[in-house]
């Protein structure tokens, strides 16, 4: 297929691409990059503020297949990340079974090769992520797991950490860790506070998060390793983080955008669609977080994409599931939540900095390079219904309203996947 995208601003590694420029596209690859005339295409790509970045990286969803597939299966998971914009998806180890080995590292490879977006496995860090035993790391690495973690169930012994900290020295890998210490406030269901109180919730508190995160970063320094950690949600995490930034530790940080966009407050109403993990936490916290995200302070946008079936969520509140989908809102929930951010600081967190961060190639743009990118733009407005999505579940509390922004979607070699 031939692709004229029309006056894009061009974002990438490349600064010699100066003002809006026209990009000629044929059967994914870049044939002309300037001011284009006498092209006859079979497609236009045009719009208000249109900008063209390297494809955008998502490091935490579940695509729950192999064993959930009534939640999400490769297909529809894939669908619904190339449809917020994303040509690389990471897909955590909580499946069933686990990814705890190199047959379903292979598994998930082998699925997921005809698929618009790029499917990067997450190998377990223990075997069925029980945190006892290491799983076989280097083998899994060898098949093609991009990082390690035991996803949605943080390590939780000491001893085990170190141990794969010291094991993925030997190839550079990168843990990701959710920090949360599950023994304090065991039973909490949301943000301990007035908003826990008032609604008569157990509360789990924030020291939870700040505890692990201290301790993880003490065994980072002795292991001279390198960590992730994903979810946080603390602005005392954030500065234990920048901390051991500055004493020169491996260690990066990613947020949720409903963390950036939600507070405990919206619980009030008990919409079972906003009790994810880790919790939403007070306006105060929420305001801190988006601060960090605007002065550099966060690495990256992670998405942590949960679907749920309506079995799970349509209970009572204390039974419900933890998690939202957000692979087609993260984007708008972003320029919704910091309207002033700059198209150069979203393309650093959806794309540039988790490349650099799990040692990804940054696509190039430029003539004779295969097309491997994400089109946007900071205007616009996106109204959220019922059939905007791709993914299989509908869990998320954004249903109705209208946010900021427009993806116009991704092209990724010679898949061109385009909601406009």
């Amino acid at each position: 297929m031939k692709i004229l995208i029309r006056k894009a601003n061009i974002i990438g590694t490349n600064n010699t691409l100066q003002g809006p420029l026209d990009i000629f596209l044929n059967n994914g690859k870049i044939e002309a990059i300037g001011t284009l005339q006498d092209i006859q295409p079979d497609k236009i790509i045009e719009g208000d503020g249109l900008t063209l970045s390297p494809g955008w990286v998502e490091i935490f969803s579940d695509f729950s297949d192999p064993g959930y597939e009534q939640k999400e299966t490769m297909v529809s998971g894939a669908c619904a990340a190339a449809k917020g914009g994303f040509t690389d998806v990471f897909v955590i180890p909580n499946t069933r079974p686990v990814l705890d080995s190199k047959a379903q590292i292979e598994y998930v490879r082998t699925r997921s090769a005809q698929l618009p977006v790029n499917v990067y496995p997450i190998g377990a860090i223990s075997h069925g992520t029980s945190g006892k035993d290491l799983s076989e790391m280097y083998d899994m690495y060898q098949s093609g797991a991009i990082a390690f973690s035991d996803g949605l169930h943080p390590v939780q012994s000491s001893g085990i950490l170190l141990k794969a900290l010291q094991y993925i020295r030997a190839f550079n890998g990168v843990i990701i860790q959710v920090p949360d210490d599950i023994t304090i406030g065991p039973t909490g269901l949301m943000n301990e506070g007035i908003i826990s109180t008032t609604l008569g919730l157990p509360g789990k508190p924030m020291i939870a998060e700040e505890v692990i995160i201290a301790r993880d970063l003490k065994i980072l320094e002795y292991t001279g390793s390198r960590i992730h950690f994903t979810g946080v949600t603390s602005p005392e995490s954030i500065r234990l983080i920048q901390e051991a930034k500055g004493k020169g530790l491996d260690v990066t940080c990613s947020v949720t955008p409903h963390h950036l966009f939600f507070t405990d407050a919206d619980l009030m109403n008990y919409d079972t669609n906003l009790k994810v993990y880790p919790h939403l936490r007070s306006a105060e916290v929420r305001d801190e977080l988006r601060k960090a995200v605007l002065d550099g302070t966060i690495d990256c946008i992670a998405t942590h994409h949960i679907p749920h079936d309506i079995d799970s969520k349509d209970i009572e509140f204390e039974y419900a599931a933890y998690g939202m989908i957000g692979l087609e809102t993260c984007f708008n929930l972003l320029v919704t939540s910091l309207p002033r951010i700059s198209e150069e600081r979203i393309a650093q967190l959806l794309s540039l900095n988790p490349r650099k961060i799990f040692g990804m190639a940054v696509p190039e743009i430029k003539e004779g390079a295969d097309a491997c990118f994400t089109l946007f733009s900071k205007n616009g407005v996106q109204h959220i219904r019922q059939e905007y999505f791709a993914s299989k579940s509908r869990n998320t509390p954004l249903m109705g309203k209208e946010l900021s922004g427009t993806v116009y979607g991704i092209i990724n070699k010679d898949v061109v996947f385009l909601n406009h």
